[in-house]
């Protein structure tokens, strides 16, 4: 790019951090010559719904049209789903596009938005690429501290970003937790709920955030069909809003952002419940395999209520992630986002767990016993 041009991009874009994407498996395998397994993006090891493969079958040999730009029947089956109208349901090029629009319809430069610190990247990302302030606040036991996050709205607040579960601790907060937040959010300050782990989540507690929604005008909730109905590879997930808010999010939005392929396997895994009952109950078990391997090795992963597990490792995190990749097993470091001694290591089938833990096993006694010196 011409160094004019580049000159003309404001500073608060030119100073946004890239998201960093997992590192793909055929890179890995080419490069070092091995086979390799992928635990760092959170993909259910399960694959997609055989349900949807058939359906984006059928799709793929109409791809010579053009998709529903409105997505019609996939709207009114998910409100049909969560008691609400068609009108209330906007279907995202994943969830990452709703959050994005979130910050491009609401924010602007000389107005902020507030998440926590040590969350899902592209909160920050879509807060600061509208020219608005950012606000983090610490986090408490890993997980969003509430409290401090009411107390640090300002008056130039006017988005929130909430991740329940959170990416990459793992963690929930509870039903009394979000109402007595939501008590406190001025009723101009949208909500955006991101629930893209809630079916892996266990905690008796867990908000019903449907019956928020019908209760507050300022909430979105955000879902996806990337992790329990495994299908990240199409990119297509969902916001759930007051219809006003859908119909800006329209205006701002790619026409056709969502291809036939992906809208007709989506609309078959809605109806696909053996699948994510299956997804469920190995990622919970596959879950609980990583949390007692590592706990043998003298590890302390944090609880966690999604399809990974994050665990503290030290200053030599990302060392040990390199180490475990030239094992053939690929973990994310999460220095970018703001624990530069933790990995993510996102639950695989359990031979895939098996072959992470006896890696790590070889890896890990050298950092352990420096550690301890």
């Amino acid at each position: 790019m011409s160094r004019f041009l580049e000159e003309r991009i404001p500073e608060y874009i030119r100073g946004i951090p890239a998201y960093v994407p997992g590192k793909p498996v055929e890179e890995v395998e080419r490069e070092l010559k091995i086979h390799a397994i992928k635990l760092a993006s959170n993909e259910n090891p399960l694959g997609p719904s055989p349900l949807a493969l058939e359906a984006a079958r059928n799709a793929l040999a109409r791809s010579n049209r053009y998709p529903d730009g409105g997505s019609k029947v996939l709207r009114e089956a998910l409100a049909a789903r969560h008691g609400v109208s068609s009108g209330e349901i906007f279907i995202g090029l994943g969830s990452s596009e709703i959050i994005d629009l979130a910050a491009r319809a609401l924010l602007r430069p000389g107005l902020a938005g507030l998440t926590s610190h040590g969350t899902f990247a592209l909160y920050p990302i879509a807060i600061r690429a509208s020219g608005a302030a950012l606000l983090e606040v610490p986090q408490r036991n890993y997980g969003f501290d509430l409290p401090a996050m009411a107390a640090a709205i300002r008056e130039e607040t006017r988005v929130i970003y909430l991740a329940n579960p959170n990416n990459p601790t793992g963690t929930a907060f509870g039903a009394a937790e979000l109402d007595e937040f939501l008590r406190r959010v001025p009723r101009d300050v949208l909500v955006v709920l991101d629930e893209a782990y809630i079916e892996y989540a266990e905690r008796m507690d867990f908000p019903r955030s449907l019956e928020l929604f019908r209760e507050r005008d300022n909430l979105v909730i955000l879902r996806t069909f990337s992790k329990v109905h495994g299908l990240a590879g199409l990119r297509i997930g969902y916001g759930i809003a007051r219809a006003g808010l859908v119909h800006e999010w329209n205006k701002l939005r790619t026409p056709f952002n969502t291809s036939a392929v992906a809208q007709a396997a989506a609309l078959a895994a809605l109806d696909d419940a053996e699948h994510v009952r299956r997804s469920v109950e190995i990622t919970r078990a596959g879950r609980g395999q990583l949390i007692a391997g590592l706990g043998r090795m003298g590890l302390h992963p944090v609880a966690s209520e999604t399809n990974f597990v994050f665990v503290e490792l030290g200053p030599h995190a990302k060392q040990i992630a390199g180490e475990l990749l030239r094992h053939g097993v690929i973990v994310r470091p999460l220095g970018w986002t703001g624990f530069p001694d933790a990995i993510r290591i996102s639950v695989g089938a359990p031979e895939e767990n098996d072959t992470f833990l006896a890696a790590m096993g070889q890896v890990w006694p050298a950092h352990s016993a420096v550690r301890q010196a």
